[in-house]
């Protein structure tokens, strides 16, 4: 398979994009997704991974098992606990992995917290995305301009924004670069038997009720019988909680 071309020529090669659309890599496991990505992409390739969830864990264990030097990336947003970070520890020891960390631009934080307070996030939907533009957003597609194709733990049943998840998509909000999902039509169940299976490493606070852990102020734990994502910016409706890294403008803007 010929090498794609680079990302900021705007396009991929058709070789790649045949593979993506055809539908042939709808019905891969997601050990086979990731093989044939790594071997079509790598060394420009990562996984982003929150090391809040257990999906994220599990991608980059698969991943460092087919090649060893994959990579990955997290977005120190600097408000993360204090577990989140142990967790980043704990992958470098075990996998001997170069963990890149990700930084939002210092000034633009800066005048966030000048101009709204350093919990803006509790006011209104629009500054709590506003919040997740500056701290998220804007450090994922710098770093993705480093890229041609990233990987993520979205999951189909993880909330209603993400029911018609594919395992691999051309990312048109991001330059038309590839997505790789391939954990998509996971279930909960299925993650978390891959993480005994393997003794996957994971965040301490999922024994404590978190069944996801983003930003501190934005994180809590759920009671049983809840939606596993109510614990993610709980004060707001389902349909709005997306931080805006896997949804387009487009659709952020029809949310709120």
């Amino acid at each position: 398979m010929s090498a794609p071309l680079r990302r900021d020529q705007k396009s991929i090669s058709s070789e790649v994009l045949d593979d993506v659309t055809s539908g042939r890599l709808e019905v891969l496991a997601a050990p086979e997704v990731l093989e044939w990505a790594l071997k079509t992409f790598h060394p420009r390739i990562a996984l982003s991974a929150s090391f809040g969830g257990p999906e994220g864990m599990v991608i980059l264990d698969m991943m460092h098992r087919i090649n060893p030097r994959s990579r990955v990336f997290v977005l120190d947003t600097g408000r993360l606990p204090q577990a989140t970070y142990d967790l980043i520890d704990r992958v470098r020891d075990r996998y001997d992995k170069d963990v890149e960390i990700v930084f939002p631009e210092a000034g633009a934080v800066q005048k966030l917290v000048h101009d709204h307070g350093a919990n803006l996030f509790y006011e209104s939907i629009e500054r709590r995305q506003l919040c997740c533009q500056v701290r998220k957003v804007e450090p994922l597609n710098r770093k993705l301009s480093e890229l041609d194709a990233w990987v993520s733990g979205l999951r189909r049943d993880q909330n209603v924004t993400r029911t018609e998840t594919p395992q691999v998509e051309v990312d048109r909000v991001h330059r038309g670069m590839i997505k790789v999902n391939p954990l998509a039509g996971w279930s909960a169940d299925d993650v978390w038997r891959y993480v005994r299976e393997r003794g996957v490493p994971t965040n301490r606070l999922h024994a404590k009720g978190y069944p996801s852990v983003g930003c501190d102020p934005c994180s809590r734990a759920i009671k049983e019988g809840e939606d596993p994502r109510a614990g993610r910016w709980w004060w707001e409706r389902p349909e709005t909680k997306e931080c805006g890294i896997h949804i387009g403008e487009e659709e952020e803007g029809s949310g709120i």
